[in-house]
């Protein structure tokens, strides 16, 4: 039997209501649409839809989480919290459990980023079902785009939350087992792979503020050093054909990395555009608390031990990276620097309102530096140390803009660790970087314990599958150990 076909409502309106079964395709809100995608441009406006979940809605637009999702708005507190990098500024509310390990399957925004990235699954696997009215020149082109959205959530959601329910086309709503299954990590990655592929093999380095074969081999490089079994000389190839593309390259001026966006170094950035209520973010302003331009207290509030590391490591990224505001703050408090809104000038205080909270500082999800750092682990292959001239040269690169040009003649895994730490600081890539190094419960167990912190392994490797959804499954979808 034939089954329909839906679309949300989101793609007419650029805008989405959330329901309370958000595993569900189908919101009170959706209509059968059989006829709707009559054009190439129907299909285009459709895939930015998909890239609009990602995206979110800020927090100055809709205060109502229960109303809209925030994307990867939320996406520092469930990853740069969860590590030694960084902390919220006070203990209230439920956005202060992340730096804690405190974490509830009732938490907020751990489910509004798990509903955000089935948002962008859902879009994705509708969108697939319509690519036979797009022209036929762009047919491939488009498919790949989507299967590259879609991969890119899943991978976020299996690194994570683990097991998760593995949807891959438009299904019956009734479908409870296809809905509320979790599937393995393995099987999960084995799709992941899949679609990154079959965008590879489709899509050229026309855009950095949409999916390209670069961005899908370098998101790709990280699911093969993510395996159990990593593959890394897999990784190192597709590291290499970004490297050896031309289409990259540093930026002279770290600062210009953040401040002059799609930029020669940005593979795939989520763009913002400041002073546009429905298209700009608010998480810059969440980092600021000294000049308190956000909501809250302060985010991303940088720990004592990473400062340190940026004192001996940083060269010219620490002033880029790191506020300390003119000496009003003291090592355990500095600030984040990196996503000032609009590059504010920190002599003028406070930071306006209204720029605050409605800033145009893209979300960079990839980019030119990670790729010749994620080189150096792939050459690496889990080996303590490495002196492989090209890995050198690659970690020379990235040493040499920071304005630490002395020699690198081996790189140490440690070495490699802290690199990335300082290169890549509230970027949100240090959870996952342990987890890939092996280094999670070592130097997470021996923070926690620094910072008085109660740990678990359990709690502390997976977020929790959100307890709303297991109670709209009827217990069938399980919840991860700890919780």
């Amino acid at each position: 039997m034939k089954k329909l076909k839906y679309i949300l409502l989101a793609f007419l309106a650029v805008s989405f209501t959330s329901c309370d079964d958000f595993l569900s395709p189908l919101p009170e809100t959706a209509v059968a649409v059989e006829g709707f995608f009559q054009s190439d441009e129907d299909i285009l406006a459709g895939i930015y839809g998909t890239y609009d979940a990602l995206q979110g809605t800020n927090e100055s637009t809709e205060t109502n989480i229960g109303n809209a999702n925030r994307g990867v708005q939320f996406e520092h507190l469930l990853t740069e919290h969860r590590t030694d990098n960084t902390r919220n500024a006070t203990l209230e509310g439920s956005k202060s459990d992340f730096h804690r390990y405190v974490v509830e399957a009732v938490n907020v925004e751990s489910e509004d980023f798990y509903q955000s990235m089935y948002e962008v699954i859902f879009r994705a696997n509708n969108m697939l079902t319509f690519m036979d009215v797009a022209n036929e020149s762009n047919r491939a082109s488009y498919t790949a785009e989507v299967k590259f959205l879609r991969a890119y959530a899943y991978f976020k959601l299996v690194r994570l939350f683990g097991d998760v329910p593995l949807v891959t086309e438009p299904i019956d709503p009734t479908d409870q087992t296809a809905l509320f299954t979790r599937v393995s990590e393995a099987d999960v990655y084995t799709q992941i792979i899949e679609d990154l592929n079959d965008a590879i093999a489709s899509l050229d380095n026309s855009y950095r503020s949409r999916a390209s074969r670069a961005a899908a081999q370098g998101i790709l490089a990280k699911v093969y050093l993510s395996l159990e079994t990593p593959q890394y000389a897999l990784a190192e190839a597709l590291c290499e054909d970004i490297m050896n593309s031309g289409d990259y390259s540093l930026m002279t001026d770290y600062s210009d990395v953040f401040y002059s966006e799609l930029n020669s170094e940005i593979i795939f950035a989520i763009q913002y555009q400041a002073s546009n209520s429905d298209e700009s973010q608010g998480f810059s302003a969440e980092f600021t608390s000294f000049v308190r331009a956000g909501r809250d207290d302060g985010q991303n509030i940088v720990n004592e031990n990473l400062y340190n590391d940026f004192v001996a490591y940083g060269g010219d990224r620490t002033a880029v990276s790191i506020t300390d505001l003119s000496g009003n703050l003291d090592p355990t408090e500095n600030e984040v620097a990196k996503f000032l809104p609009e590059g504010t000038d920190l002599t003028a205080t406070p930071i306006d309102y209204g720029v605050g909270r409605n800033a145009g500082n893209d979300y960079i999800a990839l980019r030119y530096a990670d790729v010749l750092l994620l080189h150096v682990e792939a050459t690496m292959a889990g080996a303590p140390a490495t002196v492989d001239p090209d890995a050198l040269a690659s970690f020379q690169q990235i040493r040499d803009r920071a304005g630490l040009t002395a020699t690198v003649s081996s790189i140490t895994k440690a070495d490699l660790m802290t690199e990335r730490r300082v290169e890549l600081a509230f970027e949100n890539q240090r959870y996952f970087d342990l987890k890939r190094f092996g280094e999670f419960e070592s130097v997470l167990s021996a923070h926690a314990d620094e910072m008085g912190y109660v740990w678990n392994i359990n709690n502390a490797r997976y977020l929790p599958i959100p307890q709303r959804e297991i109670n709209i499954s009827g217990g069938l979808l399980t919840q991860n150990l700890g919780y």
